[in-house]
């Protein structure tokens, strides 16, 4: 699997900056604990076993370099 395309355009930057906002204030475990969340309710919605463990795989493997 590919990244795929940016869907939240125009809006990504909005997403990301409340996505920052919610770990605000948070110590490390409760920003591991709310991303565990997070994955699980968003994995709930996509509820695609295939399509998520290709997302599991292609995260694994992205780099930023």
């Amino acid at each position: 699997m590919s990244i795929a395309p940016d869907r939240l355009s125009p809006q990504q930057d909005d997403f990301y900056n409340a996505l920052m906002d919610a770990h605000t204030g948070l110590s490390d475990a409760d920003s591991h604990a709310l991303n565990a969340r997070l994955v699980l309710m968003m994995a709930n919605r996509i509820g695609d076993l295939e399509a998520l463990t290709d997302i599991l795989t292609t995260a694994r493997g992205y780099s930023d370099e």
